[in-house]
């Protein structure tokens, strides 16, 4: 496997939602910013062995951090909603 499909999907987005979604072959992933959905879907087939259908992104909008006197804002992130081959899941998510 090659890193660059690593540094393509950061982490799973575990939540309330993301586990109902998983009931209808959807996982939630946390990916690079600069990241397309081309290049998503074909890092979760080589990461996971299973058969991408939909790829839906989405910018998360930052927000306004403030450290004492000093203002700024969260870091920059992108999930993708990837929709998998009915019949395929991930395990241990």
């Amino acid at each position: 496997m090659d890193t660059k499909y690593l540094e393509i999907i950061k982490a799973p987005v575990i939540t309330e939602k993301s586990r109902n979604a998983a009931g209808n072959n959807e996982y939630v992933f946390l990916v690079s910013p600069k990241a397309s959905k081309i290049e998503i879907k074909e890092a979760v087939e080589k990461i996971f062995k299973v058969t991408v259908t939909n790829v839906r992104t989405l910018n998360v909008q930052t927000k306004k951090k403030r450290v004492g006197r000093y203002t700024g804002l969260s870091n920059r992130a992108k999930k993708a909603f990837v929709t998998l081959k009915d019949g395929m899941t991930i395990e241990n998510m």
